[in-house]
């Protein structure tokens, strides 16, 4: 073996081992971060399990979980059931609302060439600068005028325009991504192009649509804001507001806060899986085709 090839084996081992420094490194910096994250959520299911003096006595000991008093207060002694039926319902009609409407805009900005589709797009993208919540006098008393205050439908509204712009630049930059040939071999065929969005373009769309259902999902779910101004009504307040309720004036029973918490946590936990799964294997069927 010569001096230059023992050089450059020497020079290769350090790379190879500052690489797996550098990867071992940000392995413990992501399994940190992943504990630090994930221990309040610990807490706060452990805590759903436990009555208030074992939760100040001792907030990080194990509970015992065969203990469901907590959450069977919650499902039989207050609104949570309602609590959740309203955030399901207008979660759920919201996101409908905003992939529908917005991959029907994004697909008419991307496919056909009309005078003001460059304008068009950048309104929508304005859109993603301007938080409604600036405009929170304007909208209470329009939709005050419109007869819609205090229901779903002003939740809706609101949440249909807070989510429209982004679906409508994820789906954009996706639709015009995609080959025109499909089209073109589609109308060939004598498709319609009603037709050829329904049956060709929304299956290839689909990872994009799943991006853009979780970006407003989990927003949706969790806004405070809106109901808190909207809704006065106990029967159709969500659960971020429902759950304000659950905190006495001069007591609270923080074992049955926290399974409420929990409870609340849990839809938005498994759907935002599901949803990530279903993006992954879209990704994956994709590039093996």
């Amino acid at each position: 073996m010569t001096a230059t090839s023992a050089k450059a084996m020497t020079y290769d081992n350090k790379g190879i081992l500052s690489t797996l420094g550098r990867d071992g490194l940000l392995q413990v910096i992501l399994i940190a971060n992943t504990v630090l994250m994930l221990f309040p959520v610990v807490i706060m299911v452990f805590s759903g399990f436990k009555s208030n003096m074992e939760i100040f006595n001792n907030p990080f000991a194990v509970p015992d979980f065969a203990n469901l008093s907590n959450y069977i207060d919650v499902w039989t002694q207050t609104n949570f059931v309602r609590y959740l039926f309203n955030s399901v319902f207008v979660t759920g009609f919201s996101l409908l609302l905003i992939l529908v409407l917005g991959t029907m805009a994004a697909y008419a900005i991307a496919r056909y060439e009309f005078f003001g589709a460059s304008f068009l797009l950048l309104f929508f993208i304005a859109g993603l600068t301007l938080p409604l919540k600036l405009a929170i006098i304007p909208l209470f008393i329009l939709f005050r005028d419109l007869g819609i205050l205090n229901s779903y439908w002003a939740l809706i509204a609101v949440y249909v325009a807070m989510g429209l712009p982004s679906t409508v630049f994820i789906m954009t930059g996706f639709i015009r991504s995609l080959p025109r040939e499909l089209e073109d071999a589609a109308r060939m065929d004598g498709a319609s192009e009603l037709r050829i969005m329904w049956s060709v373009m929304l299956p290839l769309t689909r990872p994009a649509m799943i991006i853009s259902a979780i970006h407003n999902l989990v927003p949706i779910w969790n806004d405070f804001f809106f109901p808190l101004v909207f809704i006065q009504n106990d029967a159709l307040k969500t659960l971020p507001q429902g759950l304000t309720s659950f905190m006495g004036e001069y007591t609270t029973d923080w074992g049955v806060m926290f399974a409420g918490l929990t409870l609340a946590a849990a839809p938005i936990t498994v759907v935002y899986v599901i949803l990530s799964r279903q993006f992954i294997n879209g990704m994956t069927s994709g590039a093996l085709k």
